[in-house]
């Protein structure tokens, strides 16, 4: 099964622990807000609460691209705050895992 489809089951299921496992232990994220990154236990904290709002949800998830090196994906989310945005992210692959993750993202009006 492609790490896409891994992600996109798992989000579908709200499955905190099957999301959780499509990354790598030595994970990285470069948040686009601010440029600060977060390691695989600080995403795991962040997907735990996501999926515990119900005011979350990722909509038309879909892969633009997968090898095994790179993923690269588009979403548009539903945050807990009320936000939303248009998601591109950017991931790299190890061991079929998600080892780094850059994103790019569009506010959008509800």
């Amino acid at each position: 099964m492609s790490v896409f489809q891994k992600f996109k089951t798992a989000y579908e299921n709200q499955d905190v622990e099957a999301t959780i496992a499509c990354y790598h232990d030595d994970f990285t994220f470069v948040r686009h807000q601010t440029g600060t990154t977060m390691n695989k236990s600080d995403m795991a904290e962040i997907i735990k609460a996501m999926f515990a709002s119900s005011n979350m949800s990722i909509n038309d998830s879909r892969c633009l691209y997968e090898n095994n090196e790179i993923l690269v994906r588009h979403a548009v989310m539903d945050f807990p705050d009320g936000s939303r945005e248009a998601i591109l992210s950017f991931d790299k692959l190890k061991d079929g895992q998600v080892i780094l993750t850059e994103t790019g993202a569009t506010p959008i009006a509800k």
